[in-house]
């Protein structure tokens, strides 16, 4: 048996629609409408765009087996994720603007979960060596990045959320980490806060140090002075970052400002600030990334700054296709940019 008919007698035999099934519906050869799905220049426009029409509306996928067999593809993006991350939509909204763009593609994503407990370069390994995607998109990434080393020691395609510093080229989509925390320091110092405190991200991951310099740089513009506060990070639970916040408010020389990187420890901060009676917006301001609007609902005295994780995810799909396409990846990097959020109308 050839492979395109393994591939529409597997179908029929899982009741499902077929490359048969779109040539009945059309009066199509089966080998016009394989030919016509792949935008072949052979046929006509008028023909591919009826064939997909019908495809799109009897739901049809291709036979991955099928596929690999005769591609050696997989038309699989496997997208890395710690299954500890920092939830408010982080997850689901990368998960959703990596789909919107595959929608348009032959391409589905799989997520590959892993947890602190593992080594994060067991799951990249697994799909490499497995040939179990064409691609991977991976996250938390730190400077000299075994994982990025790996790959492109193999020449797999891949793309990075965050950027690594080892001189290593390949696509990323990143989020300017130092000038939102130049922001949130200008921000903070224009409410005549003089006294700040950083939650950062964790230490060893790349954009930590971004934050910590473009913190660093800005206090020295803004005159202002740190309260240090690095017995937590983001990482930490929301109950360990409230107990230190609570700590750290009840001394005398107590920050008057908060930074935070990540919205739902800024939920935690906001807690440990209220259990020593002190109000948000009169004994201290802080200023909090955000990648969903639930922040504003929680505290409107809160000062936001968008990371929008939906483009991020949109941004990486299109850099590891563009990689699999043969572009190159210095030509698949982009890094977007803070924009504050004004606060809701009272």
């Amino acid at each position: 048996m050839d492979k395109l008919n393994e591939e529409t007698s597997r179908g029929d035999e899982a009741g499902r629609p077929t490359l048969k099934t779109i040539a009945f519906m059309t009066g199509l050869g089966v080998t016009t409408v394989s030919r016509a799905l792949k935008d072949a220049p052979e046929i006509g426009e008028e023909t591919r765009r009826r064939v997909q029409l019908v495809a799109r509306q009897v739901g049809y996928r291709p036979n991955r087996a099928g596929v690999r067999l005769r591609t050696g593809k997989t038309n699989v993006i496997s997208l890395v994720l710690n299954t500890d991350e920092q939830i408010m939509s982080f997850v689901s909204d990368i998960i959703y603007g990596v789909s919107e763009v595959l929608a348009a593609t032959p391409y589905h994503l799989i997520v590959t979960p892993y947890s602190h407990a593992q080594d994060p370069m067991d799951p990249v390994r697994y799909v490499v060596e497995t040939g179990s995607a064409d691609g991977i998109i991976i996250s938390r990434t730190q400077p000299d990045d075994p994982r990025v080393r790996y790959m492109i020691e193999r020449n797999f395609p891949f793309a990075t959320h965050g950027r690594t510093e080892a001189g290593l080229a390949h696509p990323f989509h990143d989020f300017d980490n130092h000038a939102f925390a130049v922001e949130a320091v200008r921000r903070l110092a224009s409410l005549g806060r003089r006294r700040l405190a950083l939650l950062t991200p964790p230490q060893g991951l790349t954009y930590h140090q971004h934050t910590v310099d473009g913190f660093a740089d800005a206090l020295s513009e803004t005159g202002a002075s740190e309260i240090p506060f690095n017995t937590v990070s983001i990482d930490h639970s929301m109950e360990q970052i409230r107990a230190r916040t609570a700590q750290l408010m009840r001394r005398e020389n107590r920050p008057d400002g908060f930074i935070s990187s990540a919205g739902a420890a800024t939920l935690a901060l906001v807690a440990g600030i209220e259990d020593v009676g002190l109000k948000l917006g009169r004994d201290v301001d802080v200023v909090s990334k955000q990648s969903s609007p639930i922040l504003h609902l929680f505290r409107p005295e809160l000062h936001l700054i968008n990371e929008d994780f939906r483009l991020a995810g949109r941004e990486l799909a299109r850099s590891v296709l563009g990689w699999i396409g043969g572009k190159s990846p210095q030509s698949l990097q982009s890094l977007s940019v803070p924009r504050a959020v004004e606060p809701a109308a009272p």
